[in-house]
């Protein structure tokens, strides 16, 4: 039964990727009555497309964005800083399914790595131990390979050529990575069947995403209302501070508000900072949840690039799992190499119409086709590193520019800090040595493409002064406001975020289920 707009004793989660479908389905099965807000459409495995562009246009988070700063994206693809979805299940849609744990020291950036000129250094308020639990059950979950006596996958040409060159140049640690993508059938869903392009949606379900494991378990106790094509517009308070309800403009256009007992964000690192800024009032004059100022500050995108190399012979790099491989040896901190923190290496691979927009973009002459000449016969990688909180790094509103609905775009600034700039040079360099120990007759050093990791605009912190919410995304500000995204995290580490984002909303369902009850939420 649809719950009523009245209704104050539902969570509204707003937004049902990783974080807020997770989030949804664990309180769902606790007996807690969610209504669960998702601005986009619903697809699914049969409406899924195996080509590129349809794909983008049919799950890309394509609303007008605006940026600045001085990275290349801001002058490369001026509206689209990162590449998110407006879809039922989020951008765990559109995602390449690596799922890896932070490590120790990535939660004690401050202490391990130290004071950094013009960086906003800070550990995070919980450690591994903490989470592991969470990580654990994650992992079961997700059915992430290499992890719970699952197998991992099989690797492609993509990665043979990788880890050839791995070995030649001395990296020990190169395997098919943790992914959440089915080697074997599990949980009713089938196992990978290879067919390339992993990005976009997966045809035959192998591939962990919250619209076809989190949201229907949810829906199937009873619990769960969900509602599409609703956006949220902003989030409302009483006198005393505590969020009542969620304003949001329906599949129609009309407004529409939610009461609510507590609300959680998962609209990721730029949506969700937006919603709190929209949400300003004469209590909030700064926006909900901003008496620290913090909100929208500290944007992280990983350290990332990539690197391609063609080689005499065919490699067909599309072909199997994008994504099926890594190598971890460069993670640590290890400052001899001239910069903080650590990266990962994994292979990567885009179909013709993304290579040909991200490998150089504007390019254009004989020097781009030659690129494009050379696609059979391709094998790639992406950087994956830890890029360092800034505070002028940040999602702000950009009142000179409206959305279809009428609300203020978000911009997103970025500069790199010379610490990301030393790690993507090191990770290039390193990049190149590896193609070229196995015979690559050229390497291309590609930038970075739109984020697809976007993180740190309301970050965790145990100082309210320094950070939004607790460790338990729990707002300083609002104790029924609660964050469900990878806006949480402290730092970015040097991993794909989305197994992390997982096990904080498992983590953050159990706390909220637990206070609901002892009748403190």
């Amino acid at each position: 039964m649809p719950y009523e707009h009245t209704d104050d004793s539902v969570v509204v989660i707003i937004g049902s990727g990783a974080g807020g479908g997770t989030l949804a389905n664990a309180l769902c099965q606790k007996g807690i009555d969610v209504v669960l807000l998702e601005a986009g459409k619903q697809e699914s495995i049969g409406t899924f497309v195996n080509d590129e562009w349809a794909s983008f246009e049919q799950l890309a988070w394509r609303d007008k964005r605006t940026t600045s700063g001085s990275w290349r994206i801001a002058r490369d693809f001026p509206n689209l800083p990162a590449w998110t979805c407006k879809t039922v299940g989020g951008t765990t849609t559109h995602w390449a399914g690596a799922s890896l744990r932070l490590r120790a020291h990535e939660f004690m950036a401050r202490t391990v790595y130290g004071d950094i000129d013009g960086a906003e250094m800070l550990d995070w308020p919980l450690n591994l131990a903490e989470l592991e639990p969470f990580y654990r059950r994650a992992e079961d979950r997700m059915g992430v390979t290499r992890t719970n006596d699952i197998p991992g996958l099989p690797g492609n040409n993509n990665f043979r050529v990788f880890y050839n060159g791995a070995k030649r140049i001395g990296y020990r640690d190169c395997h098919t990575g943790r992914m959440a993508i089915n080697s074997e059938p599990r949980d009713g869903r089938a196992s990978c069947r290879q067919l390339g392009f992993c990005f976009q949606g997966c045809k035959t379900g192998a591939k962990w995403s919250t619209l076809y494991t989190e949201i229907p378990a949810a829906a199937a106790t009873g619990k769960l209302e969900l509602r599409r094509q609703c956006h949220a517009a902003r989030i409302e308070h009483d006198p005393q501070g505590r969020a009542t309800g969620v304003v949001y403009f329906d599949s129609d256009g009309n407004e529409q508000r939610q009461r609510a007992r507590i609300v959680c964000v998962a609209g990721n690192a730029i949506e969700t900072p937006r919603l709190l800024l929209l949400s300003e009032s004469s209590r909030f004059p700064d926006g909900l949840a901003n008496s620290s100022g913090e909100v929208g500050r500290n944007y992280q995108r990983h350290t990332t690039g990539s690197v391609f190399a063609a080689f005499d012979d065919p490699v067909h790099m599309y072909r199997g799992t994008t994504m099926a491989g890594i190598i971890t040896e460069e993670s640590g901190h290890q400052p001899g190499r001239g910069f903080a923190g650590g990266y990962e290496l994994e292979t990567v691979a885009l179909g013709l119409p993304l290579l040909a927009s991200f490998v150089d973009p504007g390019g254009w002459g004989e020097s781009f086709t030659s690129i494009i000449d050379d696609y059979a016969n391709m094998a790639g990688l992406w950087i994956v590193g830890e890029d360092l909180p800034q505070s002028t790094n940040r999602v702000t509103l950009n009142r000179d520019t409206t959305d279809e609905l009428g609300l203020p775009v978000a911009n997103v600034h970025y500069d790199d800090h010379a610490n990301d700039i030393a790690m993507r040079k090191h990770a290039y360099a390193q990049g190149r040595a590896l193609y070229e120990s196995i015979g690559a007759k050229r390497v291309i050093e590609t930038p970075p493409y739109p984020s697809t990791h976007n993180l740190g605009t309301c970050r965790m912190s145990e100082d309210p002064l320094r950070g939004v919410v607790n460790k338990w995304g729990q707002a300083h500000d609002i104790p029924n406001l609660f964050i469900s995204d990878g806006s949480q995290f402290t730092t970015s580490a040097a991993v794909n975020p989305t197994l992390t984002i997982v096990a904080l909303a498992l983590r953050q369902a159990d706390l909220l289920a637990l206070k609901m009850a002892q009748r403190e939420l």
